[in-house]
């Protein structure tokens, strides 16, 4: 890939990409065990569960594996409780990444269309985007709950490209994790990747990504506008 690359538009994680959201999903873990009568767990195992949107991540707290299928009595429940704790929690701690608002409002500047994709449901996506401050700098925002199908599949990024009006090469995937990553391949989009985020014990080198941007204001130099 010859950088900079030519596109018109850009969909971005949320998770581990423009916010830092895991000392707030740490909190309502905590918080959720504790009500069921479970030990608490390090941040870091928290780290390795996010990606896949909530339902998922309280299924791996419950069963400590990441495909793991707790009863249904037991995950409702907990899951209950998980989204009420952060609903409680949602901006106590999380902010957006260094350089991540200057970076938007700078590729809003140059004419690029922005949106955020993420696995998130809307119940959080949005509060949280319109607390910190990010909502007015993007087009679009998709959560895993906006369309029949989310992240891993290539549904949410072709859902964007046709919003946009662009071909899915044209949309770069900007993410953290091989969720970001199977779904940019799947949707035929060009993908780069952050080195912080949340991916379990993946190195970020171990992702199928076009490239490694070490903060996000660094995205700027490997992209131009696409004119035709």
């Amino acid at each position: 890939m010859n950088f900079p690359i030519e596109i018109k538009a850009i969909a971005f994680d949320l998770d581990g990409t423009l916010v830092e959201t895991l000392p707030d999903l740490h909190e309502s873990a905590v918080r959720m065990l504790a009500q069921i009568g479970r030990p608490p767990v390090p941040e870091s195992v928290v780290r390795a569960y996010v990606g896949d949107g909530v339902d998922r991540l309280v299924k791996r707290l419950l069963t400590g594996t990441p495909g793991g299928e707790p009863d249904a009595a037991s995950f409702e429940k907990a899951a209950e409780n998980f989204r009420n704790h952060y609903a409680a929690v949602l901006t106590r701690a999380s902010r957006p990444f260094a350089g991540a608002t200057f970076t938007l409002q700078i590729l809003r500047q140059r004419g690029f269309k922005l949106a955020c994709v993420t696995n998130k449901p809307t119940r959080f996506t949005d509060p949280l985007l319109e607390r910190l401050a990010l909502t007015g700098n993007l087009d679009l925002v998709l959560s895993g709950d906006s369309l029949p199908r989310k992240k891993p599949d290539p549904l949410p990024l072709l859902h964007v490209a046709s919003a946009f009006g662009i071909e899915p090469g044209q949309l770069l995937m900007v993410g953290d994790s091989p969720v970001d990553t199977a779904a940019a391949r799947a949707a035929g989009c060009p993908v780069f990747c952050v080195p912080y985020g949340y991916r379990g014990t993946l190195a970020v080198q171990e992702l199928d990504c076009d490239a490694i941007v070490p903060t996000l204001p660094d995205l700027l130099d490997l992209i131009k506008l696409a004119r035709s």
